[in-house]
């Protein structure tokens, strides 16, 4: 498996919801209902996701 450098757009969506996750595990946000370490692990699969297929 070879693995590629994912694109600008998706490191930039990993990073938003890796702070929305941040800033629900402080108490900033409350409107989102899914618990931070959720968020935490959707923004490492989007990540990993960007890394792994190959022009994403």
């Amino acid at each position: 498996m070879r693995l590629s450098a994912p694109k600008t757009i998706v490191f930039i969506i990993a990073v938003v919801i890796a702070l929305l996750a941040a800033l629900a595990a402080l108490g900033i946000v409350t409107l989102i209902p899914i618990p931070s370490v959720w968020l935490m692990a959707i923004a490492f699969v989007v990540l990993a996701g960007g890394c792994v297929l190959k022009g994403v």
